[in-house]
């Protein structure tokens, strides 16, 4: 059995080492998923992931997830879950903290690999 270092992670500390906005960063790994962190302020691009379910859960602030049918509305404490294939728009009119569960390699623009958004290389915090 290989010995792995196991350490708590304090997501604060973590949203606290920068202050950009729609730019992920990985904070952990477990099971092939990458547990990432972002800040989200503003509206993001319509898109869709063709093979991963997508998990959000606001940590402080609240965002709106727009979906082609409705809009949801999550703050602190809450998380919502899209299933692959579903089309959406996270929007936040004030600046939130979203901690992320996606299988590894998944790119966060989806369907839209060359936006100006996409991120395919995640700095690790």
């Amino acid at each position: 059995m290989e010995n792995h270092e196991i350490n708590k992670v304090n997501l604060a500390e973590k949203f606290g080492l920068f202050s950009d906005h729609w730019n992920p960063r990985i904070i952990g790994e477990l099971n092939g998923q990458h547990v990432k962190i972002a800040k989200f302020l503003g509206p993001f691009e319509w898109h869709h992931h063709a093979h991963e379910d997508e998990f959000f859960l606001v940590i402080k602030g609240r965002f709106e997830l727009h979906l082609r049918d409705k809009v949801v509305t999550l703050n602190p404490g809450e998380f919502i879950i899209v299933p692959r294939g579903v089309e959406h728009k996270p929007v936040a009119s004030e600046e939130a903290e979203v901690l992320m569960f996606e299988p590894a390699g998944t790119v966060n623009t989806g369907n839209l690999e060359h936006s100006d958004r996409t991120r395919a290389n995640l700095d690790r915090l």
